[in-house]
């Protein structure tokens, strides 16, 4: 379905070599896309692996081969920007082609074997002199001049990482995702190749382009970076099926949700949450709709389609940022950024698409969010989509309503949840928004809606002066063997006060007391 191993991507393939020549025009994404276009007509090939004993390296050996930071590209230059770059092996088992366009001139970067310390000399001995690369991180003072900071990374299929001035490494990004979810299985086309633009000593920006080629596509793709306390990238991305795709996602992301305030803490387990994404927020432009769905760790895969006609955005999110959450000075999972995807062009109807897959670790990317298309992608077309991904803390967006900071469940059926046997009691926290300096006195009206069966038997609204939140209560139950949904908000009468919080939880969960 995904790559197993957080801290790590696929590599990707290498791009024929036909591809690749120099020039002295400026290079864009009308050249790029043309290229891609001719090699979606081609039959795909697979690229040839790197040596059999760099794909066999253990993880602390590959860790062992360290990139030198002063041989970083433009570091003797006056850019604020500079390039790391990553050996192929391990899980990068293809380099990628990496090449500098400076003053409209392109150039193949070549690998440079000196440009990384190794822990291991007999791996040094053996490490061959044109390996080639994986990927690249791209570094900016965020916090002083003198320090250049890593904000984002490309490495393996189309997987790259970005982070805010303060947040710590967590979720992920792709270029694309195909069939994602689906019985067939997930394909993981790859950037093949590179194009970095040098900055400007006064730039606060940096372009890139990227070459995608997989069994089912190509894409040509433009990013513009602009790091700082959140950090963005501006996407275009020109798709070439070779094939009819099932299920396209589109600014893919890609995240984990070990467990939550909202689920049964593991058997074993010291701290109160692990996670990278506490939920998804969806905003449906068309209607005005601004909804949340928090995150599970489900016993199966689960998948959920939300139809939107006019997509404003859609983000995974890291609401909760107090340390006492999580209580891990190892992964502070506090200041992992939430990562917010806005359309910059008209994406029509479609759905934006959650998977959830189980894990038993915290080490697993189980979650992927995506817009799905409403048309059928078909093959010899072409398709364009340009998006902005902005990853900050926290919750990097406002709806200008009331956002939900906690979500509980109980069994229904026992002392603080209720006296009905099958049931559940929903606990759900609302804050800020029309809600932030409400009075007290004034009415906040709770409207719970029970979806696919389920019954809902009673719900309300009080003020909780300890948190500063108003807190709605429900009790609801589904129907024999099916999963429990519902949405809810809080209102005022007449209009809505908060976003609309969305709930589903299969039957087969570990909420309800085991009676004997």
């Amino acid at each position: 379905m995904m790559p197993n191993l957080r801290d790590t991507f696929f590599a990707g393939t290498v791009v024929l070599a036909c591809f690749f020549h120099s020039a002295v025009h400026a290079f864009d994404l009308d050249e790029l896309a043309e290229r891609a276009r001719i090699l979606a007509e081609q039959p795909y090939q697979a690229p040839e692996p790197i040596p059999r004993f760099m794909r066999e390296l253990s993880y602390d050996q590959y860790q062992g081969m360290r990139f030198d930071q002063a041989s970083s590209l433009w570091a003797d230059s006056d850019s604020k920007f500079q390039v790391m770059l990553f050996p192929a092996g391990l899980f990068y088992t293809h380099p990628v082609r990496i090449n500098v366009i400076e003053a409209d001139e392109v150039k193949p970067l070549a690998f440079h074997k000196d440009s990384f310390i190794f822990g291991d000399p007999e791996i040094e001995k053996r490490v061959p002199a044109d390996l080639g690369y994986a990927g690249f991180r791209l570094t900016f003072p965020l916090i002083g001049a003198e320090e250049q900071n890593q904000f984002l990374v490309f490495a393996g299929a189309s997987y790259f990482r970005g982070v805010g001035r303060d947040n710590a490494w967590g979720i992920s990004g792709r270029g694309i995702a195909v069939d994602t979810g689906l019985p067939r299985g997930e394909r993981f086309p790859s950037f093949v190749e590179f194009w970095l633009a040098q900055p400007s000593p006064g730039d606060d920006s940096i372009r890139f382009y990227g070459l995608l080629d997989g069994e089912d596509l190509t894409g040509a793709y433009e990013f513009v970076a602009t790091p700082g306390e959140s950090t963005r990238l501006d996407v275009k991305a020109v798709l070439f099926p070779r094939r009819a795709v099932e299920q396209l996602g589109v600014a893919p992301l890609t995240s984990m949700f070990f467990y939550g305030e909202n689920t049964v803490r593991p058997r074993g387990e010291w701290r109160p949450e692990v996670h990278d994404s506490d939920g998804l927020l969806i905003e449906n432009a068309a209607s005005g709709e601004w909804l949340w769905r928090p995150l599970l760790n489900p016993v199966h895969l689960e998948m959920d389609w939300f139809s939107v006609e006019r997509l404003g955005g859609f983000g995974l999110l890291q609401r909760d940022v107090a340390f006492a959450s999580y209580q891990d000075l190892g992964a502070r999972y506090e200041r992992r950024p939430g990562t917010w995807v806005a359309p910059r062009s008209d994406w029509g109807p479609g759905h934006v698409v959650l998977v959830q897959l189980p894990t038993d670790t915290e080490t697993n990317d189980n979650i992927v969010a995506f817009w799905k298309p409403g048309e059928p992608v078909e093959a010899g077309a072409s398709y364009r989509f340009e998006w902005t991904v902005a990853f900050g803390a926290g919750d990097p967006v406002s709806s200008g309503l009331a956002r939900t900071v906690n979500t509980f469940v109980g069994d229904g059926s026992i002392v603080g949840g209720g006296s009905v046997e099958g049931a559940y009691r929903f606990v759900v926290d609302f804050q800020g928004g029309p809600l932030h300096e409400r009075p007290i006195g004034e009415e906040v009206l709770s409207r719970v809606t029970g979806l696919d069966g389920t019954e809902v038997l009673e719900h309300f609204v009080e003020y909780n002066d300890a948190t500063a939140t108003w807190r709605m209560s429900a009790l609801a139950k589904p129907e024999s063997g099916k999963s429990i949904a519902l949405r809810a908000y809080l209102t005022d009468g007449q209009a809505a006060l908060s976003e609309t919080w969305s709930y589903r939880l299969p039957p087969d969960n570990d909420i309800l007391v085991k009676r004997r």
